[in-house]
């Protein structure tokens, strides 16, 4: 398997890189088949909306020692939460550090609702932030990097850094090679616009964490824990790269 990825890897890079200059930054739902593109435009066929639906109820689901909702502090998300996600990762000040939403929601739960973190790609947790993240669908990605100077630098650092056994950076595959065939996949340009999504391959929601994740493992790259700094930092790059995106969370992909 290493072997053919390397192969695969090889043949693609040997392509030129684009010739006609700098390109517009174009979300990743552009770069799957039509089948997906239809299943994540329809919230009837999307399977992601299972998950909303299930972050609706409990956003108005008391917890904690607090016993308390969501709802009880921020009232109505539609009105609330709009445009909250297309401005994370943030720094949030009672954390003293960069955030992405599943760590601000979590802060919430522990803080305001007295009640234990949610589990990492658990259930409740991608369900409450696939809903938080709707609010700001078709709203601007606008995040600020004045307030994350240093995790903004870590994140592109990080970007353009060979890593693992293939010796692969992001920007190989997302600046390089982006619109190529690998394994019968486009590749993106990695604008990260659609997340949480559904992907196929898991048959669930999962966080952008778990995605970025995955291309560690690609690349046979040490592996970060969720939540870490690197990860969080790579985000908050990543969401610069796509300023004036649309949300579109929560995506589909193959």
């Amino acid at each position: 398997m290493a072997r053919a990825l390397r192969v695969a890897l090889a043949l693609l890079f040997s392509i030129p890189a684009w010739a006609e200059g700098p390109q517009p930054p174009r979300s990743g739902i552009e770069f799957q088949s039509a089948d997906v593109r239809a299943m994540q435009a329809d919230d009837f066929a999307n399977p992601a909306t299972l998950w909303v639906d299930r972050g609706a109820a409990l956003w108005k689901s008391p917890r904690g020692e607090r016993n308390v909702s969501c709802a009880a502090c921020h009232g109505d998300a539609e009105k609330s939460m709009k445009g909250v996600a297309a401005r994370y990762p943030a720094y949030v000040e009672s954390l003293g550090r960069v955030a992405d939403v599943e760590q601000r929601i979590n802060a919430c739960v522990v803080d305001n609702q007295k009640a234990p973190a949610l589990p990492w790609e658990s259930q409740d947790l991608l369900s409450l932030s696939a809903y938080v993240a709707k609010q700001s669908r078709g709203m601007p990605v606008a995040v600020r990097i004045d307030t994350a100077a240093s995790d903004f630098e870590r994140g592109r650092r990080i970007y353009f850094e060979r890593q693992g056994q293939l010796n692969l950076a992001c920007t190989h595959c997302h600046d390089a090679s982006w619109g190529r065939t690998i394994y019968a996949e486009r590749v993106s340009q990695g604008q990260p616009v659609d997340w949480p999504a559904y992907r196929l391959e898991w048959q669930a929601v999962g966080s952008l964490e778990r995605r970025l994740r995955a291309c560690y493992f690609g690349v046979r790259a040490e592996m970060p824990p969720f939540g870490a700094r690197d990860l969080v930092a790579l985000e908050l790059y990543l969401a610069n790269r796509a300023q004036g995106l649309a949300s579109m969370a929560p995506g589909v992909r193959r």
